[in-house]
């Protein structure tokens, strides 16, 4: 039952951030997507939030709440990989900018796979980064998707119009269904960690990374959500390719999981919460 469950997991996954790039780039243009990125302050501030802020924050909490060595460096594993294929149907939902938030997504993908390598054999002494295993599948599961996207609705407007809110809904029910197998896949994992510390630091990590980037996205409430939610959510990708490959002792990998799965479980009814505000305003 547990390998139907996974397989379906995988399937989900892979539906959800194939449809969910392919629905903004059938809705965007290039333009929209890099103008955004022209504000060098805001560009700068993201910078800083994800790959100075959030580290030294995972070390804090580190300080104030001793996890044991491998829930430690799952912790760091997460605080030093961005860009996350979740973060355009977070600031969907959260009626952000959309365009900021699919270029803040890959501008960030595209650093930490830059970043990581050098980075982590200096905080974790003996990790070996590939940088080809990280780009990988990132490339192919995002990037290609959405070029194809915003090839379509740069050549073939009409096509564009009727397949966006195909995709667009698509993405969102397999999103639905990929938190409901994380939850059920991972329940005993989440067990195993209760009474670790590990639940509160990473609550105490998604929380405060999101208030800190919030505050610095300011001061349009759209790019203030979007570098909040970005920010927030990590890249469970290029932890979990890291962890798997460094480490044998399974609790760093548990650790980034149950992250994940917080994290879908925070940020959502954040985002909903941002997003009807927004509507209302």
């Amino acid at each position: 039952m547990t390998i139907i469950l996974e397989a379906f997991a995988n399937l989900a996954i892979l539906t959800f951030v194939i449809t969910s790039m392919l629905a903004m780039g059938l809705s965007l243009t290039t333009k929209q997507i890099i103008e955004p990125l022209r504000n060098v302050r805001l560009v700068v501030k993201a910078l800083l939030a994800n790959f100075v802020l959030v580290p030294l924050l995972a070390y804090l909490i580190l300080l104030v709440i001793p996890l044991a060595e491998p829930l430690a460096i799952g912790l760091i594993l997460l605080a030093t990989a961005a860009g996350a294929p979740f973060l355009p149907k977070l600031v969907q939902t959260a009626k952000g900018n959309i365009a900021f938030g699919v270029g803040l997504m890959v501008l960030l993908m595209v650093v930490t796979i830059i970043y990581l390598p050098l980075v982590l054999p200096l905080i974790l002494p003996g990790v070996a980064v590939n940088p080809m295993d990280i780009a990988g599948s990132l490339v192919v599961l995002m990037l290609i998707p959405l070029a194809i996207g915003l090839f379509i609705n740069a050549r073939y407007d009409d096509t564009a119009s009727s397949l966006q809110p195909v995709m667009s809904q698509t993405s969102t029910i397999s999103l639905i269904l990929l938190s409901v197998l994380m939850l059920v896949l991972n329940f005993k994992n989440i067990i195993s960690v209760i009474g670790t510390g590990a639940i509160i630091a990473i609550i105490i990590f998604i929380v405060v990374s999101f208030v800190l980037a919030f505050f610095l996205g300011g001061p349009g409430r759209d790019t203030k959500s979007v570098l909040g939610l970005g920010t927030a959510q990590r890249n469970l990708s290029a932890a979990l390719v890291v962890g798997s490959q460094n480490f044998d002792d399974p609790n760093v990998v548990i650790m980034v999981v149950v992250a994940g799965v917080l994290t879908l479980f925070i940020l959502m009814p954040i985002a909903g919460e941002i997003g009807k505000r927004s509507q209302a305003t």
